[in-house]
């Protein structure tokens, strides 16, 4: 069984997700992010945190990698194109979806007040959209990865519901019709009952 450390309304999401999809069994310990209990696991003080075979992995995105190539589900198998074309665009939502996300809400109340630059959020939403459209454009299946549902989706989606609780914009009907379709997933729903 795994242990999963985190709230579920943070990126700890995507692990239960994953592991909801997989059928893992898990254990949740709900500690928010910088809690004694997160920090004596990861030093950061970031969650997710997974134990697993007497280890601990950290990031979001290295846990559910780590998981789908374990199960052999969620992914394309390990040194194939389809692998590499499915790392790209994994890279791609963590750098233009992910990163932008993380700017606003760490100049909204992560940092330090006298640190933060409210102004930038502006920009940051404008950013977020023109790379929206952007993917929009080169969606041409059910999922990012065309026929098959991965680990991708996962962190899309969880983006794009970060989003809409930040008053990003989240247009284009392709994508509103996407995110839709995700959410509807039982394995979706059963994590957000948690996160209720």
């Amino acid at each position: 069984m795994y242990t999963v450390t985190g709230m579920p309304l943070t990126r700890t999401f995507r692990v239960l997700w994953a592991l909801e999809e997989l059928g893992e069994p898990y254990e949740l310990h709900p500690h928010g992010p910088r809690s004694p209990e997160v920090q004596a696991l990861n030093i950061s003080g970031k969650v997710p945190v997974l134990q697993a075979e007497g280890e601990v992995i950290t990031d979001s995105t290295a846990i559910i990698t780590y998981l789908a190539d374990k199960h052999g589900a969620l992914t394309a198998p390990a040194g194939t194109v389809a692998r590499a074309k499915q790392d790209a665009i994994t890279h791609l939502l963590l750098d233009e979806f992910d990163a932008v996300l993380w700017a606003a809400a760490r100049h909204s109340f992560i940092l330090p007040e006298e640190q933060r630059v409210p102004e930038v959020k502006g920009s940051l939403k404008w950013e977020f959209g023109h790379n929206l459209a952007r993917l929009e454009g080169k969606m041409t299946g059910p999922f990012l990865m065309g026929e098959d549902f991965t680990i991708a989706d996962i962190i899309f989606t969880h983006c794009l519901n970060w989003a809409r609780s930040a008053k990003f914009p989240v247009e284009g009907e392709k994508i509103q019709d996407y995110g839709k379709r995700m959410r509807e997933r039982p394995a979706f729903q059963r994590v957000a009952a948690l996160a209720k």
